[in-house]
């Protein structure tokens, strides 16, 4: 990778220059780049710069058993799906991830059923390890399915939840 090719959130970028930068008005209205949001199909409206990253390779977001487990999950937190982005990555998997984390900007990444390798991340860590990396709190568990069968995984998922959320 090119340094001329990293792409940084723009919350990075305001750190990097708090003192120095100033947005100007423009007359047009600056958005992200028309490719990269033609790129993405999500559900949910990403209020809250949460990426919910899943992989099912035969439907467009996640299964309808799942995203009903997901959005119980969501409201034990006191969130709901306009809070979060659900990327399928099973669509996405030969994108380069910079591309994703420059569209969403998020500051909290749930790995369901996929591992941070997979995502092309430069770091591992094990399920249910909250993991902070470049300001960006990331969560690596099994699959959706997987934890709504398990009380087990159900407890370590919560027990990540409330250090999260501060539930």
């Amino acid at each position: 990778m090119s340094l001329n090719t990293i792409l940084l959130p723009k919350r990075i970028i305001a750190d990097l220059y708090k003192n120095n930068l100033v947005e100007l008005e423009t007359t047009a209205p600056v958005l992200k780049s028309e490719k990269l949001e033609s790129q993405f199909k999500f559900l949910g409206e990403n209020k809250k710069k949460i990426l919910i990253a899943v992989k099912y390779p035969d439907v467009v977001y996640l299964p309808d058993d799942q995203l009903g487990f997901l959005t119980n999950l969501l409201r034990v937190c006191k969130l709901d799906l306009s809070d979060v982005a659900v990327l399928n990555f099973q669509h996405y998997s030969g994108k380069d991830f910079s591309n994703i984390l420059f569209y969403f900007e998020p500051k909290t990444i749930f790995l369901f059923g996929l591992s941070p390798e997979e995502l092309g991340l430069p770091l591992l860590f094990p399920p249910f390890q909250v993991q902070v990396f470049k300001e960006t709190v990331y969560l690596y568990s099994p699959a959706l399915e997987k934890i709504e069968q398990d009380k087990i995984l159900k407890s370590k998922l919560w027990v990540c939840f409330k250090k999260i959320f501060g539930l």
